[in-house]
């Protein structure tokens, strides 16, 4: 099952999910909707929502609150970016110029801050105290990510177990909140809840995982952003941690310097670095067992099409070039 057949299980579902999305983002402050539309529509691979619409179908729900459900998690997830970007000083997201870029920090952060709000607003409509539960924790285990993360960066010094504790705050915390979510919407048994919550956390993290592999194999023009974009942040990711590890004493001191300073200069020394230690490899084999474990979780629930496609999401997240 390839993504557009992924996709195309939940097709009718997700139409209303775009629809509710343009309805939610109506405002009073035309900035707000601008830059709200800008970001939303910007071509996302809207994988959060879905794993809402598959993990709620793939337990039998009849309802529509898991409509409103996946707009919610849309909402989260569209807030943070509009934070990482400016946190960043990212100037390309998707292929775009990112909202910060276009319309500076101060309405980026406050749009974000207005898509956060709006979650909220949803979230009481929906009057399930345990998904406001997992979302509201989610979204402060986020923030703490953020604040991790951004501690981390510029320093050479993060170990493999602290940055895989920041992906899973930052980046697969949401993953995690949208299938647990989905699943108690759905009224599934208490270990289905468990397994689906487990299911998202390790999808999360090998969604990540490929992402930083990307970094420094894939083109700007097939992921929409610049490529070497982590390590001109000088953010120490899975790959440079493990270069710096088991490459020769050169290597890691080129790698801890750029990671120390930012920027691009290296970039082709260090590219090489990471295929010959065999860092990148390492780091396709650490999200192809977070896959496995991920597909794991799925034998607690019936067969159905949504199961197939929650398993088909699990190998595409290790198999995309983008």
């Amino acid at each position: 099952m390839q993504a557009q057949q992924i996709l195309e299980t939940v097709a009718k579902d997700f139409e209303q999910v775009n629809h509710l999305i343009v309805e939610q983002l109506s405002s009073d402050v035309p900035l707000v909707e601008k830059i709200a539309h800008y970001i939303v529509e910007s071509g996302g691979k809207r994988m959060r929502p879905l794993l809402v619409l598959l993990t709620s179908n793939a337990l039998g729900y009849q309802g529509s609150d898991n409509i409103k459900l996946a707009t919610i998690i849309e909402f989260l997830h569209t807030a943070t970016l509009l934070h990482d970007d400016v946190v960043d000083t990212s100037d390309l997201r998707r292929g775009k110029a990112t909202a910060n870029a276009k319309w500076g920090n101060a309405p980026s952060v406050l749009v974000g801050d207005f898509l956060y709000s709006r979650a909220f607003q949803m979230m009481v409509q929906i009057s399930s105290m345990p998904i406001m539960n997992i979302l509201s924790d989610a979204t402060n285990v986020i923030a703490e990510g953020e604040v991790f993360q951004l501690m981390n960066c510029k320093n050479p010094d993060v170990t493999e177990d602290n940055y895989m504790e920041v992906i899973k705050n930052k980046t697969a915390m949401l993953f995690q909140a949208a299938s647990h979510s989905g699943a108690v919407i759905a009224e599934g048994t208490p270990e289905q809840q468990s397994a689906l919550r487990d299911y998202g956390l390790h999808l999360g993290l090998a969604f990540q995982l490929i992402d930083d592999v990307l970094d420094y194999t894939g083109s700007a023009e097939d992921m929409g952003k610049n490529v070497g974009d982590d390590l001109a942040e000088g953010k120490p990711t899975l790959p440079l941690i493990y270069a710096m590890k088991h490459g020769t004493d050169e290597q890691a001191q080129l790698i801890r310097n750029a990671i120390r300073k930012g920027g691009l200069e290296d970039l082709s020394l260090i590219k090489t670095a990471v295929q010959t230690t065999g860092a990148l490899d390492y780091t396709i084999s650490r999200a192809q067992e977070a896959s496995e474990k991920a597909k794991s979780c799925l034998s607690i629930i019936h067969d159905s099409i949504y199961k197939d496609a929650l398993f088909a999401l699990a190998n595409l997240a290790v198999e995309r070039n983008h």
